[in-house]
């Protein structure tokens, strides 16, 4: 599917979303990569398969203890 050089990570591969933005709608929250992965503000994920990824950021800074 993707055709930059050098080539985008595929769906499958763990580092997918370093793949480039095709379309972008912040307004609607979600972009689609080049790799077809919909990437959602959130951070979960839909893949070409239809199988989804949950939410996966880290804890807010402000909730870090020192």
């Amino acid at each position: 599917m993707c055709q930059h050089q050098p080539t985008c990570p595929s769906a499958e591969m763990t580092d997918r979303e370093a793949a480039r933005v095709l379309a972008c709608f912040p307004e609607q929250g979600w972009s689609l990569l080049c790799n077809g992965v919909i990437v959602f503000e959130d951070t979960g994920e839909l893949l070409p398969d239809g199988s989804s990824i949950a939410p996966h950021r880290g804890p807010a800074r402000h909730a870090l203890v020192a």
